[in-house]
């Protein structure tokens, strides 16, 4: 029983150094849980992703040079009902296989983010371009776009700024259609999925159903309701 006892003990006392020692020794970096993403920056902003040379995989290069100064905050969501923040500029049009640079503007106190979504995996680690700039700074980063014509998401990932405002879109080529809540755009709300996509055929079809069987009632002799 004191063996058992002893083994407990000593079991607590080695849990509790090494605990103590991964207080001791743990990394004093908040970007050191990101390393995967090539994270670059400091208390004024940061760039994830950036990419100026590594090709996507339908480039055979770089097919041209597009940059962009985008400014984000209060004063640019004015004349939007609904909106606190917005951005300069909520779309950006690039020829498929660009070099594109974003200077990203904070004329805002809090912090905001300019980030894309959708790109490939194999290029950009969660898929994600990503600037964030704390208010009253600036931060340039630059990612190339793949070949293929799509419009991928931008917005700030911070807690409800997208919902108020900061969503946009980036289209490559001739694109894949619009995004929906893009502001001067696109509709502010997403309504297709609501619905099957026959369903303003069936509805149609109802309706002139509708009218035929009560143009025929209507056209049915008096008399023969009776019998």
């Amino acid at each position: 029983m004191r063996h058992v006892a002893a083994s407990l003990l000593a079991g607590l006392l080695l849990c509790g150094f090494a605990d103590a020692r991964d207080e001791n020794q743990a990394d004093p970096d908040p970007m050191a849980g990101h390393q995967h993403h090539a994270m670059s920056g400091d208390a004024s902003g940061t760039v994830m992703n950036a990419n100026t040379d590594r090709l996507p995989r339908d480039c055979a290069a770089v097919g041209e040079e597009a940059n962009f100064t985008i400014h984000a905050g209060r004063e640019h969501a004015a004349g939007r009902p609904g909106h606190i923040f917005g951005m300069s500029q909520h779309e950006v049009r690039v020829p498929p296989c660009s070099r594109v640079s974003v200077t990203f503007v904070n004329d805002d106190e809090v912090r905001h983010q300019w980030m894309v979504h959708g790109l490939p995996r194999y290029l950009y680690p969660g898929g994600m371009f990503h600037i964030e700039v704390a208010g009253g700074h600036q931060r340039t980063g630059t990612f190339i776009v793949p070949g293929e014509d799509r419009t991928y998401l931008i917005h700030c990932d911070i807690a409800q700024h997208m919902e108020k405002g900061m969503r946009g879109q980036l289209v490559v080529g001739a694109g894949s259609g619009d995004l929906w809540g893009v502001a001067g755009i696109s509709d502010d709300f997403y309504r297709s999925s609501y619905l099957p996509g026959a369903t303003w055929a069936w509805l149609a079809a109802a309706l002139a159903a509708g009218l035929v069987l009560g143009f025929a009632l209507l056209r049915r002799p008096a008399g023969s309701a009776e019998k």
